[in-house]
């Protein structure tokens, strides 16, 4: 039967938490929210020790506005003593959660958006960055986003500094738009060499919908 429940399964039945902390962490940054959650993507190592997610949390939506709203999760299970721990990260966009699954053991092919889990790429070049992110994701620190979801197209800004402090532009600017009409979405990017820049940056034009670099 079509799977109805899209609640994460976190598979802990008979583990408890390594320690206190542990289970404190759990369930103030993830448990709590669980009914409020739906698995984009999911993977399983064969061993049962380690279990990669990528989750939308739509609790987010009801409080601060522009809060990232997806979370990834990675889940590590000691099997001889039956404990567990985790590390998560809460971001804005798709490929860079998984690219911060990717980094910690998931095979990128692995974690994956199914279809119907989200919009699809409108474009060959929404396809292209998003395959950067995922690659070159832990390349850059994110310092701000926003996302606005209070339309029928949805949109999420992101400003990135990459880590190497030779890079003559260091600041990226994403912009994916969404529309819920096609079920589709663009992610379009812009560089600056100053926030200050990059602040300014983030201007939509429309048409084809590209994030204008500053000069």
């Amino acid at each position: 039967m079509p799977r109805t429940d899209y609640r994460p399964d976190f598979r802990l039945d008979g583990f408890e938490p390594v320690n206190d902390a542990v289970d404190e962490a759990f369930w103030d940054h993830i448990d709590s929210d669980r009914d409020s959650m739906t698995t984009l993507a999911a993977h399983h190592s064969p061993d049962g020790r380690h279990s990669f997610y990528v989750i939308h949390n739509g609790a987010v939506t009801w409080g601060i506005p522009g809060e990232p709203q997806l979370i990834a999760l990675l889940l590590e299970r000691d099997i001889p003593t039956k404990s567990y721990s985790f590390e998560h990260a809460t971001l804005p966009l798709p490929a860079m959660a998984q690219s911060w699954l990717i980094k910690r053991g998931c095979p990128a092919e692995a974690i994956a958006l199914p279809p119907g889990m989200g919009t699809q790429p409108a474009d060959t070049a929404t396809v292209a960055l998003q395959q950067r992110l995922m690659s070159d994701g832990d390349h850059y620190a994110l310092l701000h986003s926003y996302t606005d979801d209070t339309s029928s197209k949805p949109e999420t800004t992101v400003l990135l500094r990459a880590l190497d402090e030779r890079v003559e532009k260091p600041f990226r600017i994403l912009l994916e738009q969404a529309d819920l009409d096609t079920f589709t979405h663009t992610l379009r990017e812009g560089s600056s060499v100053g926030v200050r820049g990059a602040s300014r940056t983030v201007v939509l034009d429309r048409p084809p919908g590209r994030v204008r670099q500053d000069r």
